[in-house]
């Protein structure tokens, strides 16, 4: 079966975000249960039930193409060869702030072709923003309240100016990270969670985005995917591209190297440890 244009692929993949965005938002309103996986790290029903819709989705519109998701991978049901193309899901990135009471969660779909994201959606439940990007045109929709589109507009990374804002985690800052931000002596700090950093810069409002920590590949491949299509690039430590697919075993495989995040006219200090 020949897999769908990426055009229509996309809008498929911005359907089935928009379907499980909303059995998040109603968890979120509601409450729902919370544990913990084998990493300590917080597992909400919302994210099995969003990646359940997820996984039902994209196996209907491109049952071809493999799918890595979240929750599979820490069940130990990931696939083990996915080779070229691939799909990279996070149902709930943000878990923390979801389950802090904070809105800056989303659903992430993204599709993964020769090691890069091509195509990514990143929708923001609470916010009822959705971000969509592929190769030279990124836009953001706004929602209505059951979910459906109400208007598109075209974004792009902005030139950056001599104090440029730089978008940091929330939730996970690390000592690097600290070191990394010294060096960059007037900037204005933001600190938000989830995906919505990618999307911040991709949209013209931050410059940049370090990354020092451990992170997934489904954290932020379709962030990733939106930024790449709106002019920005995220880029490794040592100025390369950041990839996409599995690196070695166990269940470290998708972990990502640090990164930088960045628009346009970026000029970033080399990291002294």
């Amino acid at each position: 079966m020949t897999a769908p244009r990426d055009e229509s692929l996309l809008a498929a993949m911005e359907e089935i975000a928009r379907e499980a965005a909303g059995a998040v938002l109603r968890a979120f309103r509601e409450g729902c249960a919370v544990g913990a996986k084998a990493d300590a790290s917080p597992v909400t029903e919302a994210d099995i039930e969003a990646e359940r819709i997820i996984l039902a989705g994209l196996r209907r519109v491109a049952p071809d193409i493999p799918v890595i998701a979240e929750e599979e991978v820490a069940a130990g049901r990931d696939v083990s060869d996915p080779g070229d193309t691939f799909f990279l899901v996070d149902p709930l990135d943000g878990t923390r702030e979801f389950v802090s009471g904070r809105g800056e969660f989303t659903v992430n779909i993204a599709l993964v072709r020769g090691g890069l994201p091509v195509l990514g959606v990143v929708l923001a439940p609470v916010s009822a923003a959705l971000f969509s990007g592929r190769p030279g045109m990124a836009d953001k929709a706004e929602l209505n309240a059951t979910m459906d589109v109400a208007s598109r507009r075209r974004i792009f990374v902005r030139q950056c100016g001599p104090v440029p804002t730089i978008v940091a985690s929330r939730s996970h800052g690390t000592s690097e990270t600290d070191r990394y931000l010294a060096q960059i002596r007037q900037a204005e700090i933001v600190y938000v969670g989830s995906s919505l950093k990618f999307c911040m810069i991709a949209a013209g409002e931050a410059d940049i985005y370090p990354r020092f920590g451990r992170t997934m590949q489904w954290d932020t491949a379709a962030g990733d995917a939106v930024l790449r299509a709106a002019g920005g690039a995220v880029r490794t430590l040592d100025g390369t591209d950041l990839g996409y697919g599995p690196r070695g075993i166990g269940s470290e495989r998708y972990a990502n190297t640090n990164f930088i995040a960045i628009g346009a006219g970026v000029e970033l200090p080399v990291f002294k440890n």
